[in-house]
């Protein structure tokens, strides 16, 4: 069979006729580009980001959002935390309860300032997942009290300006759930009475219109003339694979579906790698311990188009498909500049996580690029290249080359498979780079942490992943000794959920391969008889799947008892007894894992020892609650062997 680079060779020997596509503005333009983006969230997507000591954490956000270096985005989208496991984690709500905001919490706020720093035309979306238990008064359902919904949502874009100086440009109504008329309707007119009447609302025509639509719009969609984005896609490894998915898809969603944005769930793989969707995103940054990140291929994918695009350009309506396979965009800021954006992105190489990709043929071809109307008088093009070799393995990435000459309106290139060209008129792309970051390292064996710190940067401790609940930097101001400064888990209702959170609250820490480890803590019980607190290791699940995790559970509650479970759900009873706990008292627990045997201290004396212990094999260390409820966590450790 002959290959591609073959074929490619003796088209060019035997001088294969090349194809004509026309690049004209004068039929008129089509659609407004929107820009392209990245979303935080979905959720807890960048918990780890926070975490990276500087220079790197400002390295990667440059990356993502400097101008004219990396992905240069041009929309942030993030969560409106609502205290529920939304995919990866949980994100904080700034109203735990109903009349008490707090619009400090998480890290959101401060990801937004920091692409604005960076980029201050930069457009920001938020968009709730989840919401807390006041919202939905007892039910799952936040549109029983349109209302209250809409106020929560609109305090949150109050907080943005009022607190943080960010101007919100989109909202969204509730991802991935069938919208409600009526309370898009109550959404509309109380950010009109408040005075936020340039904030637009997105919602979904159709659930497969605008969120993974493979690169196609349904008909009713187009109908309504109205804007239409992909708010949410991709979703797909970040390795050459996934950067031929993205390249792809960046140019088809306008080519087939008129989808004038793409926004990237998600924006950066910053969180625990065997959590949900593990290694997502344009790049990888999940280890702040080490300083260790990568900037994977997706990153220049993106560059492609936006270091020489802008919202506020306007596609040609002389856009469409190559006829030997792939596709290309023209787009135009009306005042002479001229970017081409051409894909050649294979099948086999270009298959995103979903939907299913139908088979589609792509081989080398000559193509010749004929310019009419305003763009005739052009003499010469910047050029910019990448390649996926997935034959050699030796990529060429967001590569400049020799400009292009046009001659009589005219040029001609030679494309080979799995190609990206960017041919502009704009020359100030750049392809940004940094000092080679730390090694990667795994996460240390031996860590510890006191929760002591005082006006602490972001609420969550570091490194800790909640997969269900709260846990929150607390001053304890009854306490004025040893725990002054503690953890709190902080929800105390179910949350109105987007995703199985289980029913009790869980934060997850350290390196999954973790087998044989000793995990301390000092805990407080604040709920009386019914509350209870436990400690674990070897938790083998989080993310959406964080309700059937294993591993060891070591419980003690409010009456006095303890026990060792091998589910987080409490089925599994490995040991069980007297502890003579109660609340309002601190505990120190220790649990040690070893081999196929479990066993627990409390205040430094064995209570149990000796529990089998078949499964899993390995997984984090752990703490939670019994319920949601109030309880705090102090003098943390865990020593790994």
């Amino acid at each position: 069979m002959l290959t591609h680079n073959l074929l490619f060779s003796i088209c060019c020997l035997l001088g294969c006729a090349a194809e004509f596509y026309v690049i004209d503005d004068r039929i008129g333009l089509g659609r407004e580009f929107d820009g392209i983006g990245g979303l935080s969230g979905g959720g807890a997507t960048s918990r780890l980001l926070v975490n990276y000591e500087e220079p790197y954490r400002s390295h990667i956000l440059d990356f993502l959002f400097k101008p004219n270096f990396g992905a240069s985005l041009h929309i942030l989208k993030v969560e409106i935390g609502g205290d529920a496991q939304t995919t990866d984690g949980t994100e904080p709500s700034h109203m735990h309860s109903k009349g008490e905001g707090n619009f400090f919490l998480g890290y959101e706020w401060w990801l937004m300032k920091e692409a604005k720093k960076r980029n201050p035309n930069i457009k920001l979306i938020g968009l709730p997942w989840a919401f807390p238990g006041w919202v939905g008064e007892g039910t799952q359902w936040p549109y029983f009290f349109p209302n209250v919904t809409a106020d929560y949502v609109v305090s949150w874009i109050y907080g943005a300006k009022q607190h943080h100086n960010l101007d919100i440009d989109y909202i969204g109504i509730w991802n991935e759930r069938k919208y409600d008329p009526v309370y898009i309707k109550v959404l509309r007119d109380t950010l009109d009475r408040v005075g936020y009447t340039n904030i637009a609302v997105c919602f979904f025509y159709s659930l497969y219109s605008v969120h993974y639509p493979g690169t196609k719009t349904v008909k009713e969609a187009l109908l309504t003339e109205k804007k239409l984005w992909s708010s949410e896609d991709y979703s797909t490894f970040n390795d050459d694979i996934g950067a031929g998915c993205w390249a792809r898809i960046l140019n088809q969603n306008y080519v087939n579906g008129r989808m004038t944005s793409t926004i990237s769930w998600n924006l950066i793989a910053s969180y625990y790698k065997n959590l949900s969707f593990g290694g997502d995103g344009l790049m990888t940054a999940d280890e702040p311990w080490s300083g260790h990140y990568v900037v994977e291929s997706p990153i220049w994918m993106t560059a492609h188009t936006t270091q020489f695009t802008q919202p506020g350009w306007f596609y040609l309506q002389t856009v469409g498909n190559l006829t030997h396979g792939g596709s290309y965009v023209a787009l135009t800021d009306r005042k002479g500049n001229l970017t081409i954006v051409i894909q050649t992105m294979t099948h086999s190489h270009s298959q995103c996580i979903r939907p299913p990709l139908p088979h589609f043929d792509v081989s080398p071809q000559k193509a010749t690029f004929q310019l009419k109307g305003s763009f005739a008088h052009l003499t010469d093009l910047q050029v910019w290249y990448s390649k996926l070799d997935f034959k050699t393995k030796n990529d060429t990435l967001f590569q400049r080359s020799s400009p292009i000459k046009v001659y009589n309106g005219s040029f001609t290139l030679k494309l080979d498979v799995d190609e990206v060209y960017t041919i502009t008129t704009v020359n100030t792309g750049q392809k940004g780079a940094y000092p080679e970051p730390p090694k990667s390292q795994p996460f240390p064996k031996n860590y510890s942490d006191d929760f002591t710190i005082d006006n602490p940067p972001f609420s969550e401790a570091p490194f800790f992943a909640d997969q269900t609940g709260v846990f929150e930097y607390f001053r304890n101001s009854t306490d004025n000794g040893s725990h002054a400064f503690t953890l709190r888990q902080v929800v105390t209702e179910r949350p109105v959920t987007w995703a199985r959170d289980a029913y009790q609250t869980i934060s997850i820490i350290g390196d999954y391969s973790w087998t044989d480890l000793s995990v301390s803590c000092d805990v407080l019980i604040e709920t009386p008889v019914t509350g209870g607190v436990f400690l674990a290791a070897r938790v083998d699940q989080g993310g959406e799947s964080v309700r059937e995790a294993k591993g060891v559970f070591y419980w003690i509650s409010a009456n006095g008892t303890y026990k060792v479970t091998n589910d987080i759900g409490g089925r599994r009873v490995l040991a069980e007894g007297l502890s003579g706990t109660r609340e309002g008292v601190w505990y120190t627990l220790t649990l040690r894992v070893k081999g196929y045997f479990a066993t627990g201290m409390l205040n430094g004396y064995p209570l149990w020892k000796n529990a089998v212990v078949l499964e899993p094999k390995n997984g984090w260390a752990a703490l939670g609650t019994l319920s949601f409820e109030y309880a705090q966590f102090d003098n943390f450790k865990v020593n790994a062997e």
